[in-house]
């Protein structure tokens, strides 16, 4: 985790919702390195976090509630004098959406318009990031996703939920001429993962418990994987970028631009780990994209962002995180 060298966020008031999960954690503990100001907003207690374990949950103020409610995000906001805002929070897991969408629905939707109306007549907001995904744009023969050419389509619960706050984010941006920047990621992995139906910290956990991996897909599956600490640097570069009301209401695509196939990252984890293991291969996946991957032209252009992280030194770094926490 490297220090702000510019200075751009001492000082700062920062709300961070989805602080909890695994980008929210490492985003919160780099903006308090930055020497900003943090407010989370926390509706589980996830005592495994990795904000909770590295003892940057001490650190930022903390407002009890879930986005679902209207009133907690005005209340947030005003109480704390927020400036910035990383809209992080939502029910990610593709599975759960399928087995139950209105849940999904109220959370990544509900909560968008929720946080975006209380935000919509405060003075004191500069810069607004919100979330989506490269699932927002649904299925497509046409690959890799570029910003410009393919629409926001997704067919599936989960998809038609971001598809639906990424244009909600616009509408606002667009309509109200709010400070909005949208980040569609791939598939973001690290340390503090603790959804282990993923397949690279569900693989990890696998290894290190001396059992076979399970690849729910039949592995030809193709996704980019894209490492933590560069998807924090990537959502600073878009809060800073918009200081500039060109880029405000611009959508960016942000991942290392290196697809691979989920058989594959099983192996190179096998691989680090020097495991003999062989992956049980269930072939069970419905209601998931076959390939999707980024283009990310648009980050590299505009915002001089690039990946520096590659996957065999995301995946060592990673590997050594759930050591430490399994040791526990």
């Amino acid at each position: 985790m490297s220090a702000d060298s510019s200075g751009y966020w001492k000082g700062k008031s920062v709300f961070v919702t989805g602080a909890t999960g695994i980008l929210g954690s490492w985003l919160v503990k780099r903006l308090l390195a930055d020497g900003a100001t943090v407010t989370i907003l926390k509706r589980d207690h996830v005592p495994q976090s990795e904000l909770e374990l590295s003892g940057a949950i001490k650190k930022v103020n903390i407002v009890h509630g879930s986005l679902e409610d209207y009133w907690t995000a005005e209340r947030s906001l005003n109480e704390y004098e927020i400036d910035t805002c990383f809209h992080l929070a939502a029910q990610a897991i593709v599975q759960t959406s399928n087995r139950s969408p209105l849940p999904t629905f109220e959370a990544n939707i509900r909560g968008t318009w929720n946080l975006l109306e209380a935000m919509r007549n405060n003075p004191l907001i500069k810069r607004i990031v919100v979330a989506s995904s490269d699932k927002a744009y649904g299925d497509s023969s046409r690959l890799p996703y570029k910003e410009d050419t393919h629409p926001l389509a997704g067919m599936h619960p989960y998809d038609a939920s971001k598809s639906c706050c990424d244009l909600i984010a616009q509408a606002y941006a667009h309509t109200y001429k709010m400070p909005i920047g949208i980040a569609r990621c791939g598939n973001i992995y690290g340390g503090g993962d603790l959804n282990f139906n993923r397949i690279i910290p569900g693989t990890i956990k696998s290894v290190l418990h001396h059992e076979s991996p399970i690849i729910r897909s039949d592995g030809q599956y193709v996704r980019d994987y894209f490492y933590v600490e560069d998807a924090v640097d990537a959502f600073l570069a878009l809060a800073e970028a918009t200081d500039s009301k060109a880029l405000q209401g611009q959508a960016f695509n942000f991942s290392p631009e290196k697809p691979l196939k989920v058989a594959d990252v099983v192996n190179h984890i096998l691989a680090l780990t020097h495991s003999s293991a062989k992956p049980t291969v269930l072939n069970q996946a419905s209601n998931e994209i076959k390939e999707q991957y980024l283009d990310c032209t648009k980050a590299h252009t505009l915002l001089d962002w690039h990946a520096k992280t590659s996957l065999d030194d995301g995946l060592a770094k990673t590997i050594a995180w759930y050591k430490a926490f399994f040791r526990k």
